[in-house]
């Protein structure tokens, strides 16, 4: 009865000191979040409103920051967050190699970094990061590159414009991949053109292609501000092809509606930042190791299932 008694007690004071450790360590953990372009991109609005959901949800100190596709900038940040001893950082890894020295450091200071939108090209073997939250791209390129062969009529030797914002970024070298491999079946080609991230220079870009190549058979844009400003531009420059490509906003769903757009990969971008601060809020306070996760999966938004997305677009979609 003795003996039992002790036990009890003991098992109380641990229940005890591991609650006051998770109150103590992590009453607020403070997560910095780093968004790779400058702000007001509207692709990033349903990444930040997960981010904040997540954040309320969890008791989180919340802190967004933007490394305006600037890698010192970004650096900067991520060394910044480790010196003022976050608990936590999500980050975007848009260059393979230009982030990984600081990230590791951040990792090896017992800081958790969990990747969303886009991540090293090879995956954790090449990343102390510890898990990716995002699209998978190269499957997601080749399923939007099958549905555009086939709206498109597309055969050997037509060209198809590839536009995307910055074209050395790993989202947009694997998405192009997985076009190019539905490409390669039926004999297309295709070329990408840089446009940036501003709306205004998007379409100018654009524009200049399409003027100059009237050959164009069809449009994939490989980012969003490229999908936005699609059909502007093919007005624009007089012509008129199939355009399909990637993500979710209000002009693209109104382009879907219309018919003007085949299709979108929608990568959903609310999970991105929600399941990231999420599972950094686990990770800290539990000790839970985050999990890697493909958001989107290679479903497409046409005009058979687009309306649920209109209700929600530019916050949750």
């Amino acid at each position: 009865m003795k003996s039992h008694f002790g036990k009890l007690l003991f098992s109380a004071a641990l229940l005890g000191a591991a609650s006051a450790g998770v109150a103590t360590a992590a009453e607020q953990p403070k997560i910095t979040m780093i968004i790779y372009t400058a702000p007001g991109v509207p692709f990033f609005n349903p990444v930040i409103q997960g981010a904040q959901d997540a954040a309320k949800l969890e008791g989180v100190d919340l802190d967004i920051q933007y490394g305006n596709n600037d890698q010192i900038t970004q650096n900067n940040l991520i060394q910044t967050a480790v010196a003022n001893k976050v608990n936590g950082i999500a980050v975007v890894i848009w260059d393979d190699k230009a982030f990984e020295k600081n990230i590791c450091d951040a990792v090896h200071a017992g800081i958790p970094v969990i990747a969303f939108n886009v991540d090293n090209s090879k995956g954790a073997a090449a990343s102390c990061r510890q898990a990716f939250i995002g699209q998978g791209f190269v499957d997601a390129g080749y399923v939007i590159g099958k549905r555009m062969v086939e709206a498109a009529h597309l055969k050997k030797g037509d060209l198809v414009f590839t536009p995307v914002e910055f074209p050395d970024a790993v989202y947009a070298t694997l998405r192009h991949e997985g076009v190019q491999k539905a490409l390669d079946e039926v004999g297309a080609t295709s070329e990408i053109i840089g446009t940036g991230g501003d709306l205004p220079a998007v379409r100018t870009a654009m524009v200049q292609y399409l003027i100059g190549h009237q050959d164009v058979k069809a449009i994939i844009g490989l980012g969003l501000q490229p999908m936005i400003e699609a059909l502007p531009s093919m007005k624009d420059a007089g012509l008129k092809v199939p355009v399909g490509g990637f993500d979710v906003s209000p002009e693209v769903l109104d382009g879907i509606k219309s018919g003007d757009i085949v299709a979108t990969v929608d990568q959903q971008p609310y999970s991105q930042g929600y399941f990231s601060i999420e599972q950094l809020a686990l990770e800290i306070r539990y000790g839970l190791y985050p999990s890697d996760m493909k958001t989107g999966g290679l479903g497409l938004v046409d005009k058979t299932n687009y309306q649920p997305a209109v209700e929600f677009a530019g916050k949750y979609r």
